[in-house]
């Protein structure tokens, strides 16, 4: 069984625990993150978590689990991920 199979084989979720402490399964890649800003592809879609002082605490790539702490201010499915990533680059530079 390959990585793709085993990853697509698992639901997808999402776990919040007070703003503090968020589970993510289902997921097949982290693109970017930083302090502020997660952007990964899960089963379901890209998923855009976004927040303050958020940190990447575990990442479990064989079951497609990923366990993030920080205070949640926001999060979302992203159709157009390429226009998305453009925009938050402008964005970043003209701060």
């Amino acid at each position: 069984m390959d990585k793709d199979t085993t990853i697509n084989s698992y639901n997808h979720s999402i776990s919040i625990v007070e703003r503090k402490n968020i589970l993510v399964t289902g997921v097949k890649k982290i693109d970017s993150f930083d302090d502020e800003e997660f952007l990964m592809e899960t089963v379901m879609g890209y998923l855009l978590i976004k927040g303050s002082d958020l940190e990447l605490l575990k990442l479990d790539t064989l079951q497609g689990n990923v366990s993030i702490k920080g205070l949640l201010k926001s999060f979302s499915y992203v159709d157009d991920v390429k226009k998305d990533k453009e925009s938050n680059i402008i964005n970043r530079l003209f701060k």
